[in-house]
């Protein structure tokens, strides 16, 4: 197999990670005949440092031409700290989003039994956990018209869906749940939100072709509360992209951190993969961050964009191995990890390949 990957390393702790994303990747290729070309472009902050432009032309094209993009990702306190900054890195990652048709965003909740007890959550809450988030990416209050009065005292996002837009997300989840426990969650706030109202009557259209799923609808705050309450009822949830935004990130707490957590936005065309955690510019160059979501997410670019189940499991297995042995990275690490076996960002990702090569080996 024959393929091109198109490596967006970003900000922050973006570079450090998707570097080991890319040397996972890399070998893969090696250990199973595949032949994987990399190039490489500019988004974010360091983009608008270079161009003055967080999505360059130049970065557009090559993400059209490539088969998969692995991405790091946006951010810099310069922008948090003033609001009223024009350009924005995350303006690059919303602009590709729409470029690329990229509607539907994935974000598995994969919990490894060993760091039950990194996660604030009772064991016995957690334990058998295994979600799948669909979380619509082209509509809602990210793109819907903005306006601030003139005296600036004033503010509105317009939260904006389009049926089309909600039917081609709930074909993908539903399609989803048939592949997994026949089950799935709309979350909404139909209660309230005309847009929400939309949505709900949306799905449940679409739920009709899919009769064999078991589909509830549940409002986002009682979705919250039941996250937390009772994650293992849950296996297919599909939502909105705010309500998305926010929902997953509560998640990350079931995996015990957002390090662990990998995500695929898609449509009909090229995948974009990327970990769910932020540009964390904070321990950006002090080899602490964790390369393991930038890798779970190169495992879902194998399985989802490119068919390679065998090869994606290779990773989650290794991973796997690595947390069975003790060894952790400082944001999942616990009373239990010893000093020899607390990590940094390079340790981390070299061990993970030694294992797939061990794994490799022996299958």
């Amino acid at each position: 197999m024959k393929k091109n990957i198109l490596v967006i390393p970003g900000d922050g702790i973006g570079p450090e990670v998707t570097a080991w994303g890319k040397a996972v990747l890399t070998e893969i290729a090696e250990l199973s005949g595949h032949e994987f070309t990399f190039d490489e472009g500019l988004m974010g902050h360091a983009a608008i440092e270079a161009e003055g432009n967080p999505l360059p032309d130049e970065t557009l094209e090559k993400a059209r031409r490539s088969d998969a993009i692995l991405f790091g990702a946006v951010g810099h306190a310069l922008y948090d700290n003033d609001p009223s900054l024009k350009v924005r890195p995350e303006q690059g990652l919303l602009k590709i989003r729409k470029e690329l048709g990229l509607y539907a965003n994935l974000r598995p909740i994969l919990l490894f039994d060993e760091l039950l007890e990194a996660s604030s959550i009772k064991s016995s809450i957690l334990k058998g956990t295994d979600i799948l988030f669909f979380r619509e990416l082209t509509g809602d209050v990210y793109f819907g018209e903005k306006q601030r009065s003139e005296d600036r005292n004033t503010a509105s996002d317009l939260m904006i869906y389009h049926k089309y837009e909600v039917e081609r997300i709930a074909h993908k989840a539903f399609e989803a749940a048939m592949q997994r426990g026949r089950k799935l969650c709309s979350v909404d706030k139909a209660n309230v939100l005309e847009s929400s109202r939309l949505w709900r009557e949306t799905v449940q259209e679409v739920a009709k072709s899919y009769p064999e799923v078991e589909t509830v609808h549940m409002f986002v705050d009682n979705a919250a509360m039941q996250l937390i309450k009772d994650p293992k009822q849950f296996d297919v949830v599909l939502t909105a992209n705010l309500f998305g935004d926010i929902l997953t990130d509560e998640a990350s707490q079931i995996a015990g951190s957002m390090g662990m957590l990998a995500s695929a936005s898609v449509g009909d065309g090229t995948g974009f993969f990327e970990p769910i955690h932020g540009s964390a510019h904070d321990i950006a160059g002090k080899n602490i961050a964790n390369p393991l979501a930038s890798i779970l997410s190169v495992a879902l670019m194998l399985e989802i964009s490119f068919g390679l189940k065998e090869e994606a499991q290779l990773i989650i297995s290794a991973i796997d191995q690595v947390l069975k042995e003790g060894y952790r990275t400082a944001d999942i690490a616990d009373k239990n990890t010893s000093a020899s076996h607390l990590l940094g960002t390079a340790e981390m990702g070299g061990l993970v390949l030694k294992f797939i090569k061990q794994k490799s080996t022996t299958n």
